[in-house]
């Protein structure tokens, strides 16, 4: 193949993945078209790009989805490439045979090998073949009910189903016993024609306690190939990787040179060109079998990236363009240890489903040691229930695996979002859980320890502790130690020796009183609690405050959204609202206009145009979480306007009433 060089690639897809080929891309001088969907028209992605074209309404098949308007787009924008990604057309073979017809590279294998790797069964046989490990099992095109019930006595049990055509756990199922068989096959069938078209099934013997180890190859048009070691993948959630690492750990040296040979053989039976990864499952004892092959760049790739010193997505470009690979295999090593997060927009305590919402706050840890993000999101930024609910990949590289494990932990710790569920804390729980920490891996992780990964960070008490320091510190005017008169505490000439405050956390409403003391430290009662629990804090050289409970220190910053509060606690997030009472007075201008001094329901209006009032007088009355607060007249006067009316929703600072005073 004659070498070209690529002036202008069309990137055909969205969100992290598209900036990080962009970054790359325009490093080597090269032009960056976006498309973008109604969905995504102001998304940080299309802001990159040199230009940008709309190709469809939100929903990807109108979209992201449709060859034949990204091929529109590459003429119109005259791009003489297209880097499709992962998933959405990265193992399309419409999108790339398209390509070849019409001159345009595909950033990607040829067509032919994104075939002959649709198929489970099929590329289970051409394994087979060039001697690549299988787990025993049947991919046979015979797919009747007595055949599955021979080839399962011949495997075992347990054994697993899985849809020959599909991915992500659907049309999977674990049979245990002979008489499950022909009911999941069944149901299997039915998974597997509904999600792909095709109800095509094989069957496999079940690891009980596998790992999920893959092998990144990367192979020329000169038929060169080779293996860029391997990482570990096994952290999963809905058969979804969310947690990956390079090198996998405890592998045996020869185990790691086998597994990467048997991987260059998968890619030469095929063909094979550009960056690709081959998965297999492994076992303890050395023993591994080949799962898939994707033909595509993975999510996981940036832990390659860093043991290795490699920019995949260059030399995807570069095998593109027709240079040669200039490495021998001996050539190449790796260093260092690298893991990656990702970050979603879910929920884990509800089945880790997605989560909507828009993200009124967003800082992404920058400036810390050995960590990088590959983002794809901004403040302000719409998350929709369109796309893959992945927001962010945080990656931590250090000499040791322990060393980026706890860079890891750090980073997420600076992962802050507010107007969306993330999934930080759990994962941080799975990342200092001692089995992880010691390696201890196995594609089941999560089920099997999900009784210590289902434990909340937090009690309610030590919610509702850190949301009012959190609320004091966003409304202190300054970071200097206060003076008796700028501080807003509990000091009262002949009154309490306490205030409270009414907080709303999780939907759950409790009152606090709070006091403060000398120094940074206050003394907080809660429903709950009838002695003062102490609260310390400190600041922290990033902008934060080093708190320390009864039980624990903890890391606290906050964010406000109009009158929502947002709570960052290491890696955990809430958000939280705070009603003041005793702040009332300062709502009232000294013009005599009288404003909600929170959110709340007016409960009833004791005053008119036109009456003439004694300071104190109670003028209207607003109810809180559950509680009645009364506006009284600051001073003596007439009432000029009442802009409320009972049963009105007011916001916090909305004008009520204006007075006249004397």
């Amino acid at each position: 193949m004659a070498n070209h060089n690529i002036r202008t690639l069309l990137v055909a897809n969205r969100g992290e993945i598209a900036l990080r080929i962009m970054r790359t891309a325009q490093k080597m001088g090269i032009r960056c078209i976006a498309v973008y969907s109604e969905a995504d028209h102001d998304a940080p992605f299309v802001r990159a790009a040199d230009q940008s074209f709309p190709i469809g309404p939100a929903a990807a098949s109108e979209s992201y989805l449709r060859v034949d308007k990204i091929l529109d787009t590459a003429r119109q924008s005259g791009a003489d490439a297209i880097h499709p990604g992962y998933g959405f057309l990265s193992e399309n073979t419409q999108l790339a045979e398209a390509c070849e017809r019409e001159g345009i590279h595909f950033i990607g294998p040829p067509a032919s090998a994104i075939a002959a790797m649709g198929s489970k069964s099929a590329a289970k046989a051409l394994m087979e073949k060039a001697g690549v490990p299988l787990v025993p099992g049947y991919h046979g095109d015979e797919q009747s009910p007595e055949q599955f019930r021979q080839a399962a006595a011949r495997i075992g049990y347990p054994l697993l189903i899985k849809a020959s055509a599909g991915g992500g756990g659907k049309g999977m199922r674990v049979v245990r016993a002979a008489g499950e068989l022909d009911d999941a096959v069944a149901a299997a069938q039915r998974e597997a024609q509904a999600s792909f078209g095709d109800p095509h099934l094989l069957l496999e013997r079940y690891l009980e306690t596998p790992r999920h180890v893959e092998v990144q190859v990367l192979f020329d048009h000169h038929g060169k190939g080779l293996y860029l070691f391997d990482r570990d993948c096994s952290v999963q959630r809905r058969h979804q990787k969310i947690i990956e690492e390079a090198p996998a750990p405890g592998i045996p040296d020869e185990v790691r040179q086998a597994m990467g040979e048997a991987s260059v053989r998968c890619g030469e039976a095929i063909d094979y060109v550009g960056a690709g990864t081959v998965e297999f499952l492994y076992e303890p004892g050395g023993h591994f079998y080949f799962m898939e092959m994707n033909t595509r760049l993975q999510v996981e790739h940036p832990v390659t990236e860093c043991i290795t010193g490699l920019d995949l997505v260059e030399w995807q470009i570069r095998v593109a363009e027709g240079n040669a690979l200039p490495w021998q295999q001996q050539d190449l090593g790796h260093s260092g240890h690298a893991m990656e997060a990702r970050v979603y927009a879910e929920d884990p305590d509800n089945d880790f489903l997605p989560v909507t919402g828009t993200l009124y706050h967003l800082t992404e840890p920058s400036g810390l040691a050995g960590v990088r993000v590959d983002s794809g999101v901004r403040q302000g930024q719409a998350i929709t229930p369109w796309y893959d609910p992945m927001l962010a990949k945080v990656i931590a590289f250090g000499d040791t695996r322990d060393q980026a494990r706890q860079r890891l932990i750090e980073a997420l710790q600076h992962y802050r979002a507010m107007g969306v569920t993330l999934n930080t804390a759990f994962v941080c729980r799975v990342l200092t859980h001692p089995d992880f920490a010691e390696g201890t891996l196995t594609t089941h992780f999560i089920e099997h320890h999900q009784t210590d990964l289902s434990r909340p960070d937090f009690t309610g008490q030590e919610k509702q502790q850190l949301s009012w320091l959190a609320w004091y510190q966003t409304n202190r005017t300054d970071t200097t130690e206060p003076g008796p008169w700028e501080l807003a505490d509990s000091y009262r000439l002949g009154g309490p020796a306490r205030q409270h405050c009414e907080l709303r956390v999780n939907g759950q409403d409790s009152l606090l009183w709070y006091s403060l003391q000398s120094g940074n430290q206050a003394l907080l009662w809660s429903d709950s609690t009838q002695e003062p629990v102490p609260v310390r804090w400190e600041a922290a050289h990033t902008g934060d405050i080093r708190v320390t409970l009864p039980e624990r220190r903890v890391t606290l910053a906050w964010a406000s959204h109009g009158e929502r509060l947002g709570v960052f606690a290491d890696a955990c997030h809430w958000e939280a609202l705070v009603n003041h009472p005793e702040e009332q007075l300062a709502q009232t201008d000294s013009d005599g206009a009288l404003k909600a001094p929170m959110h709340g329901r007016v409960t009833s209006v004791a005053c008119k145009a036109g009456d003439k009032v004694t300071a104190g007088t109670t003028l209207a009355a607003l109810e809180a979480m559950k509680m009645e607060h009364s506006l009284k007249a600051p001073a003596d006067g007439t009432v000029t306007a009442v802009h409320c009316a009972e049963g009105d929703n007011v916001g916090s600072g909305d004008l009520l009433i204006e007075m006249e005073t004397e």
